[in-house]
């Protein structure tokens, strides 16, 4: 039986990651953004906005699982926050419940907690957000529990670390999430049956890791990666960077708006 997996902001920097480690013989994409998107050899396109009501609804149609990476990726005034990451995660979220998806994975963040010392992040460490990027995760996290339980919808909230190719800096060395980690990761939620609602770390097997991996690995999820491989290639962390978790570029005073 062919799946279909909806993912919003496909054509953004984990999107573009995640394509190609996610597409399967058994399994159609539909992929969605704003900006264009490639055609690929089994890929439906949509190019919309997850904040149009319209379209969201014709995206989750016959669709099994939404990935939900759409929004804003860094800090921006509230205004577009708001809008978007918001908003946009309210507006995924009606879709796929009335379109009877049977599974959203949302990417959040490390920056739900960011302002937690960057010593320890348990499984169930209460939000603490960084900025309105942060604000918005923890928004989104609220949403998905309530999805969940008024609904029957199955939210799985992960909070990403650093999804990107390799580690450039020092800090990358301990919230590094690997491509093919993250795929995997995904990967084990998509195979479960169902998982109810559930917030895990999004992080590779690091060495240097304070990420509990214990809720994710719960789901089957195995990481391989560990960023400790590229460790003589980064640049130093700042003194921010090691105090909080969301680092100096989220927890510093050059985030503000």
């Amino acid at each position: 039986m062919t799946e279909r997996v909806l993912i919003t902001g496909a054509a953004g920097g984990m999107g573009t990651l995640l394509r190609p480690r996610l597409g399967r013989p058994d399994r159609v994409l539909r992929l969605l953004d704003v900006a264009p998107l490639p055609p690929g050899d089994d890929a439906e396109t949509i190019e919309a906005s997850v904040t149009d009501a319209d379209a969201m609804a014709a995206a989750c149609r016959d669709v099994d699982v939404v990935i939900h990476l759409g929004g804003h990726s860094r800090e921006a005034p509230w205004a577009d926050i708001l809008s978007v990451n918001v908003d946009g995660t309210h507006t995924v979220l009606e879709a796929a419940r009335h379109a009877g998806v049977r599974l959203v994975i949302f990417a959040s963040s490390n920056h739900a907690v960011g302002f937690h010392p960057a010593t320890s992040a348990p499984d169930d460490l209460f939000p603490r957000p960084d900025t309105y990027y942060g604000v918005s995760k923890v928004v989104g996290e609220a949403l998905g529990s309530m999805y969940h339980d008024r609904y029957g919808l199955n939210v799985l909230c992960v909070r990403i670390g650093t999804c990107i190719e390799r580690p450039v800096t020092e800090r990358h060395l301990g919230t590094w999430l690997s491509p093919d980690d993250c795929a995997r990761l995904f990967e084990a939620a998509i195979a479960l049956p169902s998982l109810g609602f559930r917030v895990v770390w999004g992080a590779s097997a690091n060495t240097r890791g304070v990420y509990s991996l214990n809720a994710a690995r719960a789901l089957g999820y195995e990481p391989r990666d560990d960023a400790e491989s590229y460790a003589a290639d980064v640049t130093p962390a700042s003194e921010l960077d090691l105090r909080y978790i969301g680092g100096q570029d989220f927890c510093g005073p050059e985030a503000d708006h």
